[in-house]
């Protein structure tokens, strides 16, 4: 008994301490990007309801379709920062993104606890403390980490309430109930946990009848209202902060679900060493992504919590634990066979990690109680002890940037770079942009200075007047007007990260984790590239080649100015040139897609056909959404392979069904054939604009 309370003290003085840890942790956070969209969304929901429903502004997103997520976390705290005044808005959403984390550790450990004992919670204290992944989000993730707590909470309450027999209390009712209706107010995903409700009310009893051979007919009708109750007034409270559900609760509701299941943006990422949308990763991009940055001592655990099965106290709680385990497959398993749009490795995901904890929690706690004499014992825990090594030494050089720490089965964040993504959260833009505030204001340069940045950082610029910040695609860089310019690693070609072209020879700060370049802040030293492309758009291709001549004798690292060089040079009559000036570029990224197009399109003026089939089959190879490139290919196979380029262009209309060229070049390949077809799609190219 005394040591059971010795343990428990423990337990609850380290969960204290983690808990100032995080918060010391997270002070210094960095601003992710999607941060900056939930917040502005909040805003606009806190003006719906001061509004009384008049402003519509959250109900219309038609780009970033923040309307079908309920997301009622971030808005509770942009309502606390509008009622209380606070004016460190991302500071404060740093501190209630960490609290959440915090109590997405505790109740797990509380649940372990309940499931064995305080041995199994101080067990899962400690993963966690070594989960750099996890730990990272927690800093300043208020959407997923806030959905992790639902989720683990609501299977925690689920089996509580299942075991409860007839007299359940009152508690554990409110507590399933507001799990669930919280999960589903931040993420329309959430109603899964109705459906395992209900499931794990049919298979608990079935279990119970196969074992016992009888069941009690009012405690399984009392349960079944009370679930039927609990599903029903869940579903009520989860709309309240959310306006596109006050809509039509049900309806939109449903349609929330089904968007987030099919989710419409997708984006370009990197994974093993290539570019791909979002949309055609491999069916194991998410399992590859978790087996990779999941610290090998939680993934030792989960194999020793395997094994720990056969044991007898695991046994006794072999349905709880199925039932746990079911959490954490079925969400695997549901996107596996839906081929469903994933990016930023298993951000969306979190929400199973507790329970992936509390399994491997398990597993170690069977496994150090199953050995027998002292030199087993200090074997396991040095060895428990070398696995912690890796991911504690990287979150505490690194702590703000936890959330891109890979394990050792790729190298590392040193083997990860240029095969995998690393900052996709933007955060180190903050660190980049307080430096370069430091460095402005140590430099004493007056009069405007425009910033840029690949991802909005107005916030952080936001007691600067004197600097004007704005967004641009890194690749444009020399088509817009800039002084200084902050970019991270994302959206930057492989080839280029692993050939050290980015960051590129003009930055004058980087941000480093683990030795690994995440961000650069660039100083311009020639604004000739950008005189040189208004020149070219202007039609003064012999000014425009005065500078790009110019610029490259200072900047040669820039494939955009090879482009607009050689579109210059070719407007100029300077074919022969504008060609080996684009092949110049492609040294500096081989899959560049406007100069591999170009030559193409060179090739096939100068009818070299072979040719410029190769370049536009490069150009798909390279980005398989590069819509024109299967427009001018097919053009090219019309004649002498119809079938191909049909199937090209119908390929493209999957993609983009609205993409007016491959609609009209598709009538026209069956305008000889088949009239009728090719009126159907004339008529549908008139109805785009």
């Amino acid at each position: 008994m005394m040591k059971e309370t010795r343990l428990k003290y423990i337990f609850y003085i380290s969960a204290a301490i983690l808990l100032l840890l995080m918060l010391l942790a997270s002070s210094d956070a960095g601003i992710t990007c999607d941060e900056v969209l939930h917040y502005n969304h909040s805003v606009t929901v806190y003006n719906y309801f001061a509004s009384h429903g008049t402003d519509h502004s959250a109900l219309n997103t038609p780009v970033s379709n923040l309307k079908y997520y309920g997301q009622s976390y971030d808005n509770l705290v942009t309502m606390m920062i509008k009622w209380f005044g606070i004016e460190n808005v991302y500071g404060f959403r740093h501190v209630m993104s960490t609290l959440a984390g915090w109590i997405v550790i505790l109740l797990t450990a509380l649940f372990a606890v309940w499931l064995t004992s305080f041995r199994a919670g101080i067990l899962v204290l400690i993963l966690f403390g070594l989960s750099p992944t996890f730990m990272g989000h927690a800093q300043n993730n208020l959407k997923d980490i806030p959905f992790a707590l639902g989720y683990i909470s609501s299977t925690f309450f689920t089996i509580k309430f299942l075991i409860s027999g007839k007299k359940v209390s009152s508690p554990t009712i409110i507590l399933l109930t507001a799990s669930i209706a919280f999960s589903i107010s931040i993420r329309a995903g959430g109603l899964l946990l109705i459906s395992y409700l209900f499931l794990f009310f049919i298979i608990f009893y079935l279990v119970k009848y196969l074992r016992d051979k009888h069941l009690d007919s009012s405690e399984i009708r009392t349960k079944f209202i009370w679930i039927t109750g609990i599903s029903v007034v869940s579903w009520g409270l989860s709309i309240l902060l959310w306006p596109y559900a006050l809509q039509s609760p049900v309806k939109n509701v449903l349609e929330s679900y089904h968007v987030m299941a099919h989710f419409p943006s997708t984006f370009r990422q990197v994974f093993e060493g290539k570019v791909e949308w979002s949309d055609y990763m491999p069916w194991y991009y998410l399992l590859k992504s978790m087996a990779i940055t999941i610290p090998f001592i939680i993934l030792t655990g989960l194999v020793l919590f395997i094994f720990s099965f056969r044991m007898k106290l695991i046994k006794e709680k072999v349905l709880l634990y199925g039932f746990i385990v079911f959490t954490v497959l079925f969400p695997l398993g549901f996107v596996v066979y839906e081929k469903s749009n994933l990016y930023s490795s298993w951000r969306q995901f979190l929400f199973i990690y507790p329970a992936i904890v509390l399994l491997a929690s398990t597993g170690f706690l069977y496994f150090f109680e199953k050995l027998k004499g002292k030199y087993f014992i200090w074997a396991a825990v040095g060895f428990f002890t070398i696995l912690s090594v890796n991911p504690l030494k990287y979150m505490i050089l690194n702590h703000q940037y936890c959330y891109i720490y890979y394990n050792q089965f790729v190298g590392g964040l040193k083997g990860a770079y240029g095969n995998y993504e690393t900052d996709y959260y933007y955060t180190s833009q903050t660190e980049a942009s307080k430096w370069l505030i430091y460095y402005l204001k140590e430099k004493n340069i007056t009069g405007t200075v425009k910033v840029k940045a690949t991802y909005s950082v107005q916030w952080l610029f936001r007691n600067h007047p004197e600097i004007e910040t704005s967004y641009f695609r890194y690749e444009e860089r020399s088509q817009s007007d800039w002084d200084y310019a902050i970019t991270v690693s994302r959206y930057i070609s492989p080839f280029q990260l692993k050939n050290h072209i980015w960051p590129p020879k003009n930055a004058v700060h980087i941000i480093y984790a683990d030795q690994v370049p995440l961000c650069a802040v660039l100083e311009r030293r020639s604004k000739d590239d950008l005189y040189g492309y208004n020149a070219l758009n202007e039609g003064n291709n012999k000014d425009a080649i005065k500078y790009f001549s110019k610029v490259m004798m200072v900047d040669d690292k820039d494939e955009m100015i090879f482009y607009n060089f050689a579109a210059a040079l070719y407007n100029d009559g300077q074919y022969q040139k504008a060609d080996s000036v684009l092949k110049e570029g492609l040294k500096i990224n081989p899959d560049f897609e406007p100069v591999v197009m170009y030559l193409g399109n060179i090739a096939r003026s100068q009818n070299n056909i072979a040719e410029a089939i190769s370049y536009y089959e490069r150009v798909i190879r390279a980005d398989r959404k590069y819509n024109e490139a299967y427009v001018g290919l097919s053009e090219l196979l019309v004649n002498s392979d119809l079938m191909r380029a049909r199937d090209l262009l119908k390929k493209c209309l999957t993609m983009s069904p609205r993409y007016k060229p491959a609609i009209i070049a598709l009538a026209g390949s069956y305008r000889n054939t088949n009239p009728d077809i090719a009126k159907k799609y004339d008529e549908l190219a008139d109805t785009i604009n």
